[in-house]
């Protein structure tokens, strides 16, 4: 029996030791998958009680080339857009609640709810050209190019949930497999063009149609173009997935 005794204390023990070396209520950790695409992010999720956690979430893209350009020359109906240089970034605030299933704290499958602020920076150059004023009925002059290059950012708040698993290996590391999920939510935005110089009346009509004329289904475009420039304000609903993301981590 003191055998017994003494095997059921020394198991004891290296559970205690092991689980004060895995403990800790904090995870820090990075989405690996995001950071393939220069999307770099990082997340502090931290314990509330057994099955429950809280986390927040910072991503940050710098102005880069369009990803999916063949998808966005699908969305976006305009010729005179020059997709190869245009520009997409962005920043985004996400607060997300876990409920796991596993028997261990943070650990196991989960289901995740969550709430994302995000602010998407664009810059679309658009190249047209114009036929100037004749200066007299009998002269006409040759078609001048113009490159107007739209700039700003689209702010939106989505509501979602994704499910995934997260498993700790050795003593510190953690894994979080995200597996499935979206999120859906509203946008508003507003782009400008500043003019650099003269802006003559047939380049900011000939601008004018071409923006009017801009399809970006589900989204609504109004644009106002003037001597200075041009402004387009758009409006619509936001949506995105979330596909296999393989997470990395520290537990503190």
């Amino acid at each position: 029996m003191k055998k017994i005794y003494t095997l059921l204390l020394i198991t004891f023990s290296i559970h205690a030791s092991a689980q004060s070396l895995i403990g800790g209520n904090n995870i820090l950790k990075t989405n690996l998958s995001a950071d393939a695409l220069n999307n770099y992010n990082l997340t502090f999720e931290r314990s509330i009680n057994h099955f429950i956690s809280l986390s927040v979430n910072y991503k940050s893209m710098p102005l880069t080339s369009l990803p999916l350009k063949a998808l966005a020359k699908k969305v976006i109906s305009n010729s005179n857009i020059d997709f190869d240089n245009f520009k997409f970034g962005n920043t985004t605030l996400t607060f997300e609640g876990r409920f796991y299933l596993g028997l261990s704290k943070m650990s196991g499958f989960y289901i995740a709810p969550y709430v994302r602020y995000g602010n998407y920076d664009l810059s679309i150059p658009i190249n047209y050209t114009y036929t100037p004023d004749k200066p007299s009925p009998t002269v006409t002059l040759p078609p001048v190019p113009i490159n107007a290059k739209l700039d700003g950012t689209i702010r939106t708040q989505s509501y979602g949930a994704h499910i995934g698993m997260q498993f700790q290996i050795l003593t510190k590391l953690v894994i979080d497999l995200s597996l499935i999920g979206g999120h859906y939510g509203t946008s508003t935005g507003k782009l400008n063009f500043v003019a650099p110089g003269s802006f003559p009346k047939p380049a900011q009509v000939e601008l004018q149609r071409i923006l009017d004329n801009t399809k970006a289904n589900p989204f609504t475009l109004k644009s106002v173009v003037g001597p200075n420039g041009a402004v387009t304000d758009t409006e619509g609903p936001w949506a995105g997935l979330r596909g296999l993301g393989i997470g990395i981590g520290l537990r503190f």
